[in-house]
């Protein structure tokens, strides 16, 4: 794994040098966009809405729209100076019930490695916090963006859980929570009844993706059945096509070429002969006179 984030957390007198790695990985089946007849690769231009032009990664930059159509645009320098003046350590701001945050907040997992010097205060904060069913809330600049966190403990590891900020919570408000919905005593007695009958521990093996290994015996199905397309190769074909449709039209281009100028030279000597005939028909006329 590699080190996402190095920096200190601020524990009391202790400072914890720590390393975070991201704790997930999503397994997707890469599918890309294809251009259906050939299997060709469908890519993605950024175009400038005004000229009109492709615009190279170098040249974009970030801006925000205000009233009026006018854009303010932000500089890799301007988010620079809203940085944090460290961007290397964890605050506790705090602890709190574990179950007293809703899981709604939490955004990312992350695991923190102590550094071989932070080892024991590491250890310490970790077995501090499963004796007092606390979690703690700190605050840590993380991918240039500074983020509310909770500290929690996950087989004696510290993870690091990034949260949400309140304003980013959306609140519910379904036509359903302003009916004054009738339960009877035995119907909730017997869901209750029903769950307790279906509890058991939680083991995350004993569930699977089920489409994603759908989606694999599928595609290789088709691999075993080959049917599958050569993009490089209808490429090709389709380069030796267009060649050859720009020779054969340079071809007609050059005969075309060759028959005009075989008409300018045929006017050119109709023309001479005109002059050479009106010529010797005026020096007879002369000799006549």
């Amino acid at each position: 794994m590699r080190a996402v984030w190095k920096g200190t957390i601020g524990f009391g007198t202790y400072a914890i040098p720590v390393k975070a790695y991201s704790a997930t990985e999503e397994h997707n089946i890469p599918l890309h966009q294809v251009h259906e007849p050939d299997g060709g690769r469908v890519r993605v231009k950024w175009v400038c809405e005004v000229d009109g032009a492709e615009v190279p990664a170098h040249e974009i930059a970030k801006g925000h729209p205000v009233p009026g159509g006018d854009v303010v645009l932000l500089t890799s320098r301007d988010f620079a100076s809203l940085l944090a003046p460290t961007t290397q350590s964890m605050d506790v701001l705090g602890f709190t019930p574990a179950e007293q945050v809703d899981s709604t907040y939490f955004a990312r997992s992350y695991y923190l490695e102590p550094e071989p010097t932070g080892t024991k205060p590491y250890v310490l904060l970790s077995e501090a916090l499963q004796q007092s069913g606390r979690i703690a809330i700190v605050k840590v600049t993380l991918r240039q963006r500074e983020t509310l966190g909770a500290l929690r403990v996950r087989d004696q590891v510290l993870v690091l859980e990034t949260m949400l900020w309140p304003d980013e919570i959306r609140r519910p408000d379904f036509p359903f929570l302003h009916e004054d919905v009738d339960l009877r005593r035995g119907e909730l007695r017997n869901a209750v009844s029903l769950i307790e009958d279906l509890t058991q521990d939680f083991e995350p093996s004993r569930y699977t993706d089920r489409y994603r290994e759908a989606l694999e015996a599928l595609i290789q199905a088709k691999v075993d059945g080959d049917d599958v397309l050569q993009p490089t190769a209808a490429e090709q074909a389709e380069g030796v096509t267009r060649l050859l449709a720009a020779l054969q039209q340079n071809a007609v281009e050059a005969d075309d070429a060759a028959v005009t100028r075989a008409k300018a030279a045929t006017g050119k000597a109709r023309e001479a002969r005109t002059r050479a005939k009106r010529a010797s028909s005026a020096k007879s006329r002369a000799k006549t006179t």
